[in-house]
């Protein structure tokens, strides 16, 4: 060999320079991802004003709770039958598709009805405004069971993985995790002002709850991405 010449990384530094690849390039399509979400819920402020009269969140918020539901869901399965986070080497049937898009209609179903206990349970009024109950949690389960059945499917044993400490294994369960906690966590606190006396028109339920639960999906869409790149070099999965 010439004196000058560099020898070839060993194979260690190789795996860890394309796994760093493949990290970045799976961020940069989870951004983009998000930025075409956080856009299906500004499509469902704007667009809807264009054909409805007086439109508008609080005024309508019924009408806006089913538009934004039925835009985030529809942008979730698109995106995710573009994108293909989970890309699986098996083929499967067609019945085996028809089966498999069935259980998700029912797991989302189940969704929104065991989210309407909760809701009754922690104080919501059990007959008077059981639409406005039921709507919010549908739009809660667009936020959440919509993206987990996206990605993982219905598959309870995956879900248990995922929202375990440490059972994540890809950046897009990651992302998973921060956005449907942060999900969570915005409808908690848009509960908070609900009994205090202001008087105020987004104070009637469940409207501060649906939009807490919005802003909270809107942030995680933001930080996950944000914090993935931050932490990319500590993170290691299973299937790395």
């Amino acid at each position: 060999m010439v004196g000058g010449s560099s020898s070839p990384l060993p194979f260690r530094g190789r795996l860890a320079i394309q796994e760093n690849t493949m990290k970045d390039t799976d961020i940069k399509r989870l951004l983009y991802t998000h930025l075409l979400c956080i856009f299906s819920i500004i499509l469902s402020v704007f667009i809807p004003s264009l054909f409805l009269e007086n439109f508008s969140i609080l005024e309508t918020h019924l009408t806006w709770l089913c538009i934004c539901s039925g835009f985030v869901t529809a942008v979730n399965l698109v995106l995710y039958l573009v994108v293909k986070p989970n890309t699986s080497s098996k083929r499967s049937s067609l019945s085996h598709k028809v089966t498999r898009f069935l259980k998700c209609c029912i797991y989302f179903l189940m969704s929104c009805f065991s989210f309407h206990v909760i809701f009754v349970l922690y104080g919501a009024p059990l007959i008077e405004l059981a639409l406005e109950t039921f709507l919010f949690a549908v739009i809660l389960s667009a936020f959440t069971t919509v993206p987990c059945l996206c990605l993982l499917g219905p598959n309870l044993k995956a879900w248990l993985r995922v929202f375990s400490r440490n059972g994540v294994t890809s950046i897009w369960e990651n992302s998973l995790q921060i956005t449907t906690i942060s999900s969570f966590v915005g409808a908690w606190l848009g509960a908070l002002p609900i009994p205090l006396d202001w008087e105020r028109p987004w104070q009637v339920w469940p409207i501060s709850c649906t939009l807490g639960a919005t802003f909270g999906y809107v942030a995680g869409l933001v930080i996950s991405p944000l914090w993935i790149y931050w932490n990319r070099k500590q993170l290691t999965y299973k299937n790395n």
